[in-house]
């Protein structure tokens, strides 16, 4: 455990808990993506094709007084899929109902979020590769011809009928691309990918939050918490938060870029924005398996983690810098990931799958 200990109460990480540089949403930050998630389009950095694509399709809606088409957002996490939904909402001037994959169990679920819907109102569907295919099958009446079927009574008494429904706008988010159904997938009008931001994006992003936060720093210090942040603007929202209170203990409540370094260093955040669980990724690569390729559950039984948890939160930015690559045969790390961690690397010493 890390602690800071000042002018004010001790401030503790704990990289067992919680991990710092996670893109998932975690507790403490739900009240901090809602203090600084932008409102309009025009405030969202970053992701410039996306945004220009749902603008043009936001302005032909409202030209022809209808809906917007049904919108699909992937990619990993943190990039701002929500945000984009609760953005979509406000500029097309209708309300937004939130829910996720998880928490529609059933399709009657489905049938009391849906029937509460107003026209042209978005519904955000969260993690919505998790949906049901029971409540899936009802979604696909829903979102083409904005009737939900509902089953009345069992056995042989049952009777089907069709509610109407008011035209919406279902928002679609997902981690996990490939496991969403066909079906499903072909009822969205549009179907956007979200990347990891560059590092002038994830600058703006960062001064952004700090002035809304009203965080006294110098340029160079906000710069330093950008390059570590992994592209992600939830990252850096969190991290600018914990160096924000290491400078109000340690140095003035002014974030330098010296501050920004030793408060990150005691965090166990590095130069790329890997953490202590990243290392062990690609030291466990190298030192059990020479280097791989190696196949994802061996890697997973090596490091004690959840092969999926490896392949969802792991793996997207270690692919993203090239320390990295996935191949027919598993897992490798390339030479960048060697000279990162100050290993000598020799070209062709990969071993064979185990």
């Amino acid at each position: 455990m890390t602690c800071w200990i000042g002018l004010a109460p001790a401030i503790c990480y704990n990289p067992g808990m919680e991990r710092l540089v996670s893109a998932k949403g975690g507790t403490e930050d739900i009240s901090l993506d809602t203090t600084l998630r932008p409102r309009r389009l025009s405030e969202f950095i970053g992701q410039d094709k996306v945004k220009e694509t749902v603008s043009i399709a936001m302005d032909a809606a409202r030209g022809r007084g209808e809906p917007l088409d049904h919108l699909l957002l992937y990619g990993p996490p943190g990039l701002g899929k929500t945000t984009l939904g609760h953005i979509v909402a406000a500029e097309m001037g209708v309300d937004i109902r939130v829910t996720s994959g998880p928490a529609i169990e059933r399709p009657g679920d489905l049938a009391a979020i849906i029937t509460t819907l107003q026209r042209g109102d978005v519904l955000f569907i969260d993690e919505i590769h998790r949906l049901g295919k029971p409540a899936q099958e009802r979604l696909y009446s829903a979102m083409e011809e904005f009737v939900l079927d509902l089953t009345l009574g069992k056995g042989p008494g049952a009777r089907e009928i069709r509610l109407p429904l008011p035209p919406f706008t279902l928002v679609g988010a997902t981690t996990r691309f490939a496991l969403l159904s066909a079906p499903l997938r072909d009822r969205f009008g549009a179907v956007y990918r979200l990347d990891f931001y560059d590092l002038a994006a994830m600058d703006d992003i960062v001064r952004r939050s700090a002035a809304v936060l009203k965080v006294e720093a110098e340029s160079n210090g906000l710069s330093e918490i950008a390059r570590r942040s992994r592209g992600t603007p939830r990252v850096a929202n969190r991290l600018l938060k914990r160096v924000r209170d290491f400078a109000q203990v340690r140095a003035d409540g002014v974030i330098t870029r010296d501050v920004a370094v030793v408060a990150l260093l005691q965090l166990e955040v590095d130069a790329s924005g890997l953490d202590e669980i990243d290392h062990r990724v690609l030291r466990a690569i190298i030192e059990k398996f020479n280097g791989g390729p190696v196949g994802l559950d061996t890697i997973a039984a090596a490091i004690s983690e959840e092969p999926d948890t490896i392949m969802d939160i792991y793996e997207p930015y270690l692919l993203q810098l090239g320390f990295l690559e996935r191949t027919p045969r598993g897992r490798a790390v390339t030479h960048l990931a060697y000279e990162h961690l100050g290993l000598s690397y020799k070209k062709g010493q990969q071993g064979s799958l185990l």
